[in-house]
């Protein structure tokens, strides 16, 4: 019997890396596509906040670094996406996500792809009006109560997230495995472009009643 698109999607895999702004549902399609393509989300932020709570030692590592008000250095956050991409559950593929946040990074994730022989298939970047975000999430601080994020906080986390980012955005521009996918709409609108840029760049497969439906 023939595999159908999902399982030949899955047996594929992918090697892939989510950039977007807070706000605009990055974390919602991370775990979307890593369904899609049975591989792990790999979330750095989630990483470090589960060691942290767990008092591992990387935790108790991680913490003292935080609390001390420095940020974590690319040597420990190397060390932890290394790891984790040894793990059974990334031997087809991975969803790259927060990581790397630094031209260094970029450099050291090279050096280690290529040692597997498994080079960065794709940049999804999630792109999405900044004055839309503010004001959804301005719009959602409110409703739930959260006085301390204010606009003035939101606006400062997006202009952080551009300044990080572009110099980043540029390296895999440059590369041409950027791809821009609308971020604004519902869950399912997204994640369907999504789908149908990573296709049209040869990365998995539309079911077949869904192509011709579309």
């Amino acid at each position: 019997m023939s595999k159908t698109a999902a399982e030949r999607n899955i047996a594929r895999g992918a090697r892939l890396l989510i950039v977007g702004p807070p706000g605009a549902g990055k974390g919602t399609q991370a775990k979307r596509i890593g369904e899609t393509f049975g591989i792990p989300d790999v979330s750095t932020g989630d990483i470090f906040r589960f060691h942290i709570k767990n008092g591992t030692e990387l935790g108790l590592r991680v913490k003292a670094i935080v609390d001390a008000g420095d940020y974590v250095p690319d040597s420990l956050t190397n060390e932890i996406v290394t790891a984790r991409l040894e793990e059974e559950d990334a031997a087809n593929g991975f969803l790259l996500d927060g990581y790397p946040r630094t031209i260094d990074q970029v450099r050291y994730l090279d050096e280690l792809l290529a040692k597997k022989g498994q080079p960065l298939e794709a940049v999804i970047r999630l792109v999405a009006d900044q004055e839309e975000i503010i004001a959804r999430l301005s719009k959602r601080a409110l409703e739930q109560g959260r006085a301390d994020d204010t606009e003035e906080a939101i606006r400062h986390r997006q202009e952080v997230y551009a300044r990080e980012t572009a110099p980043l955005v540029e390296v895999f521009r440059e590369r041409g495995l950027l791809i821009d996918v609308d971020g604004l709409g519902n869950v399912d609108e997204v994640g369907d472009r999504i789908s149908a840029a990573l296709q049209a760049a040869g990365i998995g497969e539309a079911d077949s009643d869904v192509a011709a439906a579309s």
